[in-house]
């Protein structure tokens, strides 16, 4: 993709599929022998794009949006075979690891997240049991490692293992000195609990050098990684616990002032997100340190960063932390300008972000998307409303600073659309296409190949021609997001594949 906006650039394409999704291994996809096969298949078919959702671990509903931890990669990610094929673990503790049941090493077409915990949590205490009996140059690297990750590794662990050790209550209502991260009771705590936060670590550890590897092979394929961050961060979360300042929370755990947006079209309340805002004058006096580590982090992480609700970086809907709806909220300006610059000096000079610029967009935000060179989004689903100034139109996307899905993750898949769309909306697209639509995926691909844009990005499920029972997020619900996992890594994907290679290639050449 170019740094400047508009600037000729080979154009690539790229694949939407979160890793828990990965099919091949029990319970949930992990960031073994599938994710290899994975990166192998798209780089065959010229494919040079791997879109993943943040890999941080999920909340209680299986969202990596809401994370108890910005830093943290999800333990369900972690792959046992590998563990032990590499001597971490025996046999034996691999084959006594919670399954899916009955019992396939394929793994189900869902994901089950108390199950996941469950295996994640078993292989965390099988590493520490054999963890004394490494070879010395295993215990160096974990501890060079662990030197390099303190400034969030050590509260992530202690806070994990609260958590647990508090049943899954809120810090709020853990026990005072240690609610408020009171550091004197934290040691002695600690000096209590070595073995917990050793499985804390080994963990972190493990997950860390699994993806780096997956990442290494990547670069050799060819593949770009493009990760994605949540603007904010969970209000029970490691960040909020051990950096209160930074956030407009009390230290019982009430918000002072919480996050949204405010009432439009499609809601008369707007949407209340209740995650504390940032106390962006104490972000100020510390040079923006959280976030440029958490960037830091995520850019080791990924080759670019898709950032969520980046207009909030031009000023964000601030709520009253008492109320329960975003109505009584106001528009607080925010200091992107100067956290964007401070992140671009940290990057080298060129900020590899992707701006999720979605929804109604004022100049400013624009303005500042435009200053940083960032590519903005275009979702082809949002185009088809009879408004011929729609800027999802594709005879509206100008220039190539821009990346092109057909749907994201918040979407139904584009046969899901199909199904429900207006027969208005239905002309439309056949207008645009000259023809009938039979395949939207595809024929909304089509359209998205036929713009300037620098990168298209379509989800797994539309290159499948899947309906909606394979939908990975509802926005506004609670329950069923988060679990649908492809069935296999078979001649189906690689056909569906190889065709988006082919017409990838002839694109490209445009």
């Amino acid at each position: 993709m170019p740094h400047p906006r508009g600037t000729a650039s080979r154009r690539r394409v790229g694949v939407l599929l979160h890793p828990t999704a990965l099919p091949g291994s029990p319970v949930c996809g992990t960031f073994g022998a599938a994710a290899r096969d994975w990166l192998h298949a798209l780089a065959r078919q010229g494919i040079r794009v791997w879109q993943v959702l943040p890999l941080a671990p999920p909340d209680g509903t299986g969202s990596p949006y809401s994370s108890p931890s910005s830093f943290a990669i999800n333990p369900w990610l972690l792959d046992a075979q590998d563990l032990s094929d590499e001597g971490f673990i025996t046999p034996d503790d691999l084959q006594a690891l919670p399954l899916a049941a009955p019992a396939d090493a394929a793994g189900g077409e869902q994901l089950d997240f108390a199950l996941a915990a469950q295996r994640a949590d078993a292989l965390g205490r099988s590493m520490r049991l054999r963890w004394a009996g490494q070879p010395a140059d295993r215990h160096e690297a974990f501890q060079r490692w662990c030197i390099g990750q303190s400034r969030w590794l050590r509260d992530h662990a202690a806070f994990m293992v609260l958590r647990r050790e508090h049943a899954g209550l809120p810090w709020w209502d853990w026990a005072h000195e240690l609610a408020v991260h009171r550091e004197t009771a934290l040691e002695h705590w600690r000096c209590t609990h070595r073995s917990d936060l050793l499985e804390q670590d080994l963990l972190q550890w493990h997950l860390d050098r699994q993806w780096r590897r997956l990442r290494a092979l990547a670069s050799d394929l060819g593949v770009e990684i493009l990760g994605d961050l949540p603007f904010y961060v969970a209000r029970d979360s490691a960040d909020v616990w051990s950096n209160r300042s930074l956030f407009s929370i009390a230290g019982d755990g009430r918000l002072h002032q919480q996050s949204g947006v405010p009432p439009d079209y499609f809601s008369a309340t707007g949407q209340l997100w209740g995650t504390p805002v940032y106390t962006w004058g104490r972000h100020r006096r510390t040079g923006f340190r959280w976030w440029r580590d958490r960037l830091r982090r995520q850019w080791d992480l990924a080759d670019r960063l898709r950032l969520d609700h980046f207009r909030a970086l031009a000023a964000y809907w601030s709520v009253p932390g008492s109320d329960d709806t975003a109505m009584n909220g106001r528009w607080q300006r925010s200091p992107g300008g100067e956290l964007l610059a401070c992140l671009k000096r940290d990057a080298g000079g060129y900020l590899p972000i992707v701006a999720e610029d979605l929804g109604v967009i004022t100049p400013d935000v624009e303005r500042l998307r435009d200053r940083f060179h960032l590519p903005g989004m275009k979702v082809l689903q949002f185009a088809f409303d009879g408004n011929a100034d729609n800027p999802y139109l594709p005879a509206n996307i100008k220039g190539s600073g821009w990346v092109v899905y057909t749907g994201t993750h918040d979407n139904p898949t584009s046969l899901g659309w199909w199904e429900r769309l207006e027969q208005s909306s239905r002309d439309q697209v056949a207008a645009t296409l000259e023809r009938s639509v039979e395949a939207p995926g595809w024929q909304l691909l089509e359209l998205g190949l036929s713009t300037s844009a620098a990168l298209v990005v379509a989800p797994l499920q539309d290159l499948l021609h899947l309906d909606d029972a394979a939908r990975f997020n509802t926005p506004g619900t609670v329950g069923g997001n988060w679990m649908w996992r492809l069935p296999a890594l078979d001649g189906a994907l690689n056909g569906a594949l190889e065709g988006y290679g082919v017409r990838a290639e002839v694109w490209s050449r445009r």
